[in-house]
């Protein structure tokens, strides 16, 4: 598939790798040295919830810095990418969904900007943030997912930011040791995406207690969805940054390219 772009969802975790010279931050970078140079970058974020479905529509895109308690330095931070309005217009027209409007009031949060300065530190391909909308069920984003599949062969990286196990609440920012229910959790979803068993993914909430802790909130969760909706029976999967820190965590990086 040389003339379809990949799909990708990476595990961010800590606004702290956008600065830090980590094993994550260095993998975000060797990803995208192995993957083709995308004409533009479609981000769905854990970051951006909002009522209804949005697309950023503005030319120059704000970097926000939505998190507190931080260095300095990390809120110094500006990721100059453009927009890309006509392609958003664009979208929504092929995509046919009346439910997706434009927005002119965001910008690139966090879950977006901290992975791209690392994949793409120039800041020279324009970028469109898609929203989650809170209304919609996890199978609902799933077959929005499927919608935007098309646009992998118009030069589109679709990219997915959150985490696959995410549960702040019961995070420890003192060890690295994982919890038994996140590596149970983390290594499932590993199992259902190499079997390409979507429905089981979907519909997580069968899994009792593990997807319960590692899921308290699906916000960082769906991003997910959207990537696997997006694949393609034809791509290779290959899995990076295996890993869940703070005890509930996981940095896991999925790519069907």
């Amino acid at each position: 598939m040389s003339d379809v772009m990949p799909t990708l969802f990476v595990g961010h975790g800590s606004p702290m790798n956008g600065i830090e010279d980590n094993e994550f931050a260095q993998a975000w970078q060797k990803l995208a040295l192995e993957i083709p140079k995308p004409e533009l970058i479609l981000s769905i974020s854990a970051h951006w919830v909002t009522q209804g479905t949005r697309l950023t529509a503005n030319d120059k895109l704000k970097t926000i810095h939505d998190f507190y308690g931080f260095p300095q330095e990390l809120y110094n931070i500006d990721y100059p990418a453009s927009g890309a309005p006509r392609t958003a217009e664009k979208i929504i027209e092929q995509v046919n969904d009346l439910h997706i409007n434009l927005d002119n009031s965001w910008g690139l949060d966090h879950g977006t900007w901290i992975v791209l300065r690392r994949m793409y530190p120039k800041a020279r391909i324009p970028v469109i943030q898609l929203s989650l909308d809170y209304a919609k069920s996890p199978n609902e984003h799933f077959e929005l997912g499927k919608k935007l599949k098309k646009l992998r062969s118009q030069g589109v990286l679709i990219l997915g930011s959150g985490n696959i196990v995410h549960n702040l609440g019961m995070m420890n920012p003192y060890t690295h040791a994982p919890f038994e229910w996140a590596i149970k959790y983390d290594e499932l979803i590993k199992d259902l995406i190499e079997q390409t068993d979507y429905p089981s993914i979907i519909n997580y909430q069968k899994f009792g207690e593990i997807a319960q802790l590692s899921i308290p909130t699906n916000e960082h969760y769906l991003p997910l969805l959207y990537i696997l909706a997006a694949s393609d029976e034809k791509d290779t999967l290959s899995f990076s940054c295996e890993k869940i820190v703070y005890g509930s965590v996981s940095m896991r990086c999925v790519l069907f390219s």
